[in-house]
């Protein structure tokens, strides 16, 4: 019944090292998009090989794919990229474990949008979260050496990114659960990997596109970062299919905030890794957002 926990917990877990790496990638040899495209073009063999073995070994075959899902797919699908974008662009700007805070407004929002597009209801409690959690985003958004009305401080580029990207994720995480829910009655992993090796297909032929229109160049740079990037791909890999496992089991929003202990991991990675240093507002921000999804935790 509580499957839907150790799950999200280990995707979380994943998408804090890879994120980590494409900090690294971003900041030494690829731009934020290129290091975007490294995530999909990297993870797409291994999650469609995969696929592959499981069903010559099984004797299975793909399920019918309803234009429904196709259509949540591909919109799941451009948000997570243009969320992953905007990610990638606000580690150029605060440091990693603020970074990824900020993109973690995604479980307030998720909760938001599930409710409207999927009809995912919000307990009493839940809303009370989403209020606390806003509390948070005021703390965040103020830079640490900014002066003059807090709500000024909503306007700057970090906090644009930050919550840019959070509503895009919450939009690719309820997306991703409407399209694992047109497979009707299947066993969650089987859904989870399918809708997987759909969406990162859709996603590699779209930004290799993209990328090919308006920077060729940098394509390049993704392959000659392959002994970096191949790991961005595996850690992908393993965090998605967590995610869109979990997604088939639970609320997304519910899921995603079980997935704020993201926000632990990325705070020791941004002091022991990258040597940054977190202040005093930056942690009581951090602090109120854990608040807020220990209340939706136990709101559910």
């Amino acid at each position: 019944m509580f499957a839907w926990i150790p799950v999200s917990i280990a995707a979380a877990s994943f998408q804090t090292v890879r994120f980590m790496l494409q900090k690294v990638l971003s900041s030494v040899t690829l731009t934020p998009g290129g290091a975007t495209f490294a995530r999909f073009f990297y993870s797409a063999p291994f999650i469609l090989t995969g696929l592959a073995l499981y069903l010559a070994v099984s004797g299975r075959s793909l399920p019918p794919l309803p234009p429904a899902f196709w259509t949540y797919a591909a919109i799941g699908g451009t948000a997570q990229i243009l969320a992953t974008v905007c990610v990638v662009a606000l580690f150029k700007q605060r440091n990693f474990a603020v970074g990824i805070t900020f993109k973690k407004t995604e479980v307030i929002q998720t909760a938001i949008v599930g409710l409207a597009v999927l009809g995912d209801p919000v307990s009493f409690g839940g809303w009370v979260a989403i209020l606390i959690g806003l509390a948070a985003v005021l703390v965040l958004s103020r830079a640490p050496d900014a002066t003059g009305a807090w709500w000024r401080h909503l306007t700057n580029r970090a906090a644009q990114l930050g919550l840019g990207s959070g509503v895009l994720f919450a939009f690719s995480a309820v997306s991703y659960r409407g399209a694992s829910l047109q497979l009707g009655d299947l066993e969650p992993a089987f859904r989870a990997a399918v809708t997987l090796a759909a969406v990162v297909s859709l996603q590699t032929l779209f930004m290799g596109v993209w990328l090919g229109l308006r920077d060729k160049g940098e394509i390049a740079r993704v392959w000659a970062a392959r002994k970096v990037a191949v790991w961005v791909g595996l850690t992908s890999m393993g965090g998605s299919f967590c995610w869109f496992w979990a997604f088939t089991l639970q609320n997304a929003a519910y899921v995603k905030a079980v997935g704020q202990v993201e926000l632990l991991l990325s705070l020791l990675a941004s002091v022991l890794f990258f040597k940054e240093k977190v202040t005093a507002r930056e942690l009581a921000g951090m602090a109120l957002l854990i608040v807020s999804i220990l209340v939706l935790v136990l709101a559910i």
